[in-house]
């Protein structure tokens, strides 16, 4: 991991997202998966770390859609049996996590196997039935931040193809327009959020369940590059697993909108004096508890957020670093 790195990687992600949009509009990234198992009984996704958050968000879509899916850490010793009619989606950014290519290896020859990667000449895709590009270019500092942002929008192109909806490229380009809204006007939020944030105890992070990869990737950016505490939570689980803590520590949160059971959390952040930076259209007890709000463009579109919103974390944890 280079940190130094890190920014560049970040101002890259708007581009990125064009790219893959072009891409996209080409060619159905898709159709050699489908075309060898075109009605799936079943989609497993396979992979560790921000691949398994990504893939989280992307079977709790499938499943609201009636589509029988699931999303597995590749490092466990037991999942769903390798059956001719599953479509195993197995995700690495590298192509080199040796969990997932261990819990690929249980399904070889015995389900449709596709690798999801950034290097199209890794172990992974090699192993696998079908190879899809993640098309985020090499990420210099070694920290995933692009090939998560593209894992998502590769995974709501597989989720339109396999339900008939609308091709993702303009939310890709809606994505890309917001990424770079919040780059270009960092000077005017960033120092302050950061400085918000930045507290003795850590940074906890709470989403939607719709959006719960946000908070996942979020936390695991401010763990993994200036190396500091931060936890994820879903909005609502959060009055009954984290809100302890708002009493014994000098907490500080992130909340991304969208969870009807925000104004909950908000109350006991309110009763207890923590500290809330707000991420888009949030309630207006939200607005009222919250010492900084950050808005930007097409973030009341939360499928934008979804693919947006965790560069808020990302630049913040760049600035710290």
């Amino acid at each position: 991991m280079k940190p130094g790195l890190f920014g560049a990687d970040l101002e890259a992600k708007p581009a990125a997202l064009e790219a893959l949009a072009d891409a996209l509009a080409a060619a159905d990234p898709w159709s050699g998966a489908l075309s060898a198992i075109p009605e799936p009984r079943r989609v497993v996704f396979l992979g560790m770390g921000s691949s398994r958050y990504a893939a989280g968000v992307a079977a709790a879509r499938l499943r609201a859609a009636g589509i029988d899916a699931a999303a597995e850490y590749a490092s466990a010793t037991a999942g769903y049996p390798a059956q001719r009619d599953t479509l195993v989606i197995a995700i690495s950014a590298t192509g080199g996590s040796r969990e997932t290519l261990r819990a690929l290896d249980r399904h070889a020859g015995r389900a449709t196997t596709v690798a999801l990667t950034n290097d199209m000449n890794s172990p992974l895709a090699y192993r696998a039935d079908v190879v899809v590009d993640l098309y985020a270019g090499p990420e210099r500092s070694g920290i995933a931040c692009r090939t998560f942002q593209h894992t998502l929008g590769l995974l709501l192109a597989l989720e339109a193809r396999l339900t008939g909806g609308e091709p993702v490229t303009g939310l890709l380009r809606r994505a890309a327009a917001a990424t770079g809204d919040l780059l270009d006007r960092r000077a005017e939020w960033l120092p302050g959020a950061a400085s918000l944030l930045d507290g003795p105890d850590g940074v906890y992070v709470l989403a939607p369940a719709s959006r719960l990869s946000s908070a996942e990737q979020s936390a695991l950016m401010i763990r993994e590059c200036p190396r500091r505490a931060a936890g994820a939570g879903e909005t609502g689980d959060w009055s009954h697993v984290d809100v302890y803590l708002t009493k014994t520590l000098d907490y500080r949160a992130i909340l991304y909108a969208g969870s009807p059971y925000e104004d909950e959390a908000a109350r006991w952040l309110r009763e207890r004096g923590s500290t809330l930076l707000a991420v888009g259209p949030c309630s207006p007890s939200v607005e009222r508890v919250a010492s900084g709000h950050l808005r930007y463009v097409y973030d009341d579109d939360f499928d934008v957020a979804l693919l947006t919103e965790t560069l808020v974390a990302e630049l913040i944890a760049d600035a710290w670093a």
